[in-house]
């Protein structure tokens, strides 16, 4: 192989002098961008079949490179390679194992690209089978919540609104409110798939080749739909990430949200809920405790998406273009991020599979705080002809009322209600049902149950 020592870092002819141990592991990523190898090859596969169909390098040259590329990913596989952090990254450990297989023609594999581009494109074939990967997740957690919703179609509860009781809905409608969160989510994933779809390789360290390379081949055989269109823009370009740790950061909230919910409806205070022993934890201290352990885990971690999607944003706000070594810690962010989405989003379809709402408790909630009261609100304007804000004035005398006598609005008789608005008849104690309540919600998108049947039929089928 002759003495230029492919062991050696690839600038050790510009710079004799050996870095200090130190200074090569700050430098290294193999242990962040290892992740790549298969991505790796594969773009290295389809850059060696372009450089050959272009007449840059030999059918030769080009099948050697492939057949040494394929033995290392074997190699991988079966962890019979040796990552090296003194090669710095998976592009470099790669390239000086290929030497070792197949000689001085695997110096031709870096011909007509950078690390710069070759990374870009490695990264954006993960992302794309990352985000199709959470959106399956999110399939499956979206069905978990639609059987739930099925089932508690008509489990009266109160909606809350500042936490308090505000007005009667279905459980299930309270459900599908996730659903619609979670279905934005996805369709943030699928937004995101469409920058992933652009194809970096080619454009080298920042201006593109003088080699007559042919993007459109690499395009197709790598899957994207079509090239980047300027070279410094797309090793500068990070947008793709920040899509993706955004789009994971709302979806953590809306985790985080659901499990603060579930916390909440199972402690004493409500007891709304009832959580199986499969998904709680004990005290070390008081015997009797069984705490929401994981949905107190879901909450956190959302806090760590945040924190990586800060992190990105901080990296890249004072870059000017285009590569620095600032935007090596992407990964370790994504990568992370995908970890932990994935991870809370299991848990949570793990605790909705175990866990079961209390329905006695849940109406016995609804009864109290007069929640019918804008029934009656209503009910006055549609049938005695009032102004809102005249029957909104009326409801609140009844209310007074009632709370005065402490009674419930569905204990006041016909005679109480006729002292404080004469012009009511018996029709009107209907309002106070809460079963009528809910029903009545017919507005598209309201809670009545005939509405949710429909929406949960819409969902199933999609």
């Amino acid at each position: 192989m002759g003495k230029n020592k492919n062991n050696q870092t690839i600038w050790k002819t510009r710079i004799p002098k050996k870095g200090s141990n130190l200074f090569q592991k700050i430098g290294s990523s193999i242990e962040i961008d290892k992740n790549l190898y298969k991505q790796d090859i594969v773009g290295s596969v389809a850059h060696a079949e372009m450089l050959f169909r272009q007449k840059i390098i030999s059918f030769k040259t080009k099948n050697k490179i492939i057949y040494g590329l394929n033995k290392i990913k074997n190699e991988i596989k079966k962890k019979k390679f040796t990552f090296n952090y003194k090669h710095e990254d998976i592009h470099m450990n790669i390239e000086k194992r290929l030497f070792e297989i197949i000689g001085d023609d695997a110096g031709y594999v870096h011909t007509a690209r950078s690390r710069n581009d070759q990374v870009i494109t490695d990264f954006k074939i993960w992302m794309r089978v990352a985000t199709n990967d959470i959106n399956k997740k999110l399939d499956v957690l979206i069905k978990t919540i639609l059987k739930i919703a099925q089932k508690n179609v008509q489990t009266i509860m109160p909606g809350f609104t500042h936490l308090k009781n505000a007005q009667a809905v279905s459980f299930a409608h309270y459900m599908m409110a996730y659903v619609e969160m979670f279905n934005r989510d996805k369709f943030r994933f699928n937004n995101n798939l469409e920058n992933l779809y652009e194809n970096p390789l080619g454009v080298a360290a920042l201006t593109g080749t003088s080699f007559n390379i042919d993007r459109n081949f690499t395009t197709k055989k790598l899957g994207f739909k079509k090239p980047t269109n300027n070279s410094i823009d797309t090793v500068a370009d990070r947008d793709f990430v920040l899509d993706f740790l955004f789009s994971a950061s709302v979806c953590s909230l809306h985790i985080s949200r659901i499990a603060e919910e579930l916390i909440i409806w199972n402690s004493e205070g409500f007891g709304l809920i009832n959580l199986s022993d499969k998904i709680v934890t004990g005290s070390s201290i008081m015997p009797q405790k069984k705490n929401p352990d994981l949905l107190e885990y879901l909450r956190g971690k959302s806090g760590n998406s945040f924190g990586n999607l800060f992190s990105m944003l901080t990296i890249l706000k004072g870059l000017p273009l285009s590569y620095f070594k600032d935007l090596q810690d992407d990964k370790e962010l994504v990568f992370k991020t995908n970890e932990t989405l994935n991870n809370c989003i299991s848990i949570l379809n793990e605790v909705l599979n175990n866990f079961s709402p209390n329905k006695k408790k849940m109406l016995e909630l609804a009864e109290k705080g007069y929640i019918t009261a804008t029934d009656l609100a209503d009910y006055l304007v549609k049938n005695h002809n009032m102004s809102f804000r005249r029957a909104y004035q009326v409801t609140a005398s009844i209310v007074n009322f009632a709370e005065k006598k402490k009674k419930k609005l569905n204990q006041l008789d016909l005679n109480e209600l006729k002292k404080i608005e004469p012009m009511l008849t018996s029709d009107v104690l209907k309002v106070f049902d809460l079963k009528y309540s809910v029903n009545s919600k017919k507005s598209f998108g309201g809670t009545s149950f005939a509405n949710i049947k429909k929406m949960i039929t819409k969902y199933k089928k999609n």
